[in-house]
């Protein structure tokens, strides 16, 4: 019996079937290279916070807030001699310019703005929070200040009180800045996306929380009824 050579023997023709099975393998593997590609680019890539986003309103909203808490405290050091109102407010000034410093690095880092667009508190709405004290929808007080913002008279007394008077006016004022403080903080603790404003939010929520007991306290040293 003749054995035939495969290398001579005549071939047959390959079906469509047959000859189409490299050029579908070639271009599976060609889409799965650029998927391989775009995947790896996606996952290495930081997804930061969007202009709109819970992370950036905070940031700038408690920024502004802090402002005027760090200012505050600076007035009462030249307003008070005593060293528990001026120990209190160093602290409060310090922590708040370092976390100041913080969020605005943030923006710089998710390449947005650090000025504000729009309505201050606009973050806190969207979660549908509702601020204490403020009638249904409201998020501003009637002048446009931020719930907890001193005024500008009040800012103004602050200033040309000394002694008992102004370190009272400093404490009352201060309560008040860091329970809206803390409401803020906690709404970005909730629905923040970042770990990291979710971590200082927490941080404010218990620092704040802290130095309102003491301020309470040092009030009713100072005959003053401390504010619930």
């Amino acid at each position: 019996m003749a054995v035939t050579d495969p290398d001579t023997a005549p071939q047959q023709p390959l079906s469509w079937n047959e000859a189409k099975k490299p050029f579908l393998v070639s271009v599976a593997a060609a889409v799965a290279l650029v998927l391989a590609v775009l995947g790896g680019a996606w996952l290495g890539s930081p997804r930061h916070p969007g202009d709109g986003s819970v992370d950036a309103g905070f940031a700038r909203d408690m920024s502004a807030h802090h402002a005027q808490a760090v200012s505050m405290s600076m007035t009462i050091r030249t307003r008070s001699s005593a060293t528990d109102i001026r120990t209190l407010a160093y602290d409060i000034a310090t922590t708040q310019e370092n976390q100041r410093g913080q969020m605005m690095a943030w923006l710089q880092t998710w390449g947005l703005p650090q000025a504000l667009h729009g309505q201050p508190m606009d973050w806190m709405k969207k979660t549908g929070h509702q601020h204490a004290g403020l009638p249904k929808g409201e998020m501003l007080l009637p002048d446009g200040r931020m719930p907890g913002m001193a005024s500008p008279a009040e800012l103004r007394q602050l200033s040309s009180a000394t002694g008992k008077p102004a370190e009272v006016l400093f404490l009352r004022l201060m309560i008040v800045h860091h329970k809206s403080g803390i409401e803020m903080a906690q709404v970005a603790q909730t629905y923040a996306s970042d770990p990291l404003v979710v971590r200082l939010a927490g941080t404010m929520v218990k620092g704040q929380q802290s130095e309102i007991n003491l301020m309470n306290s040092m009030l009713k040293s100072r005959g003053g009824a401390p504010i619930t």
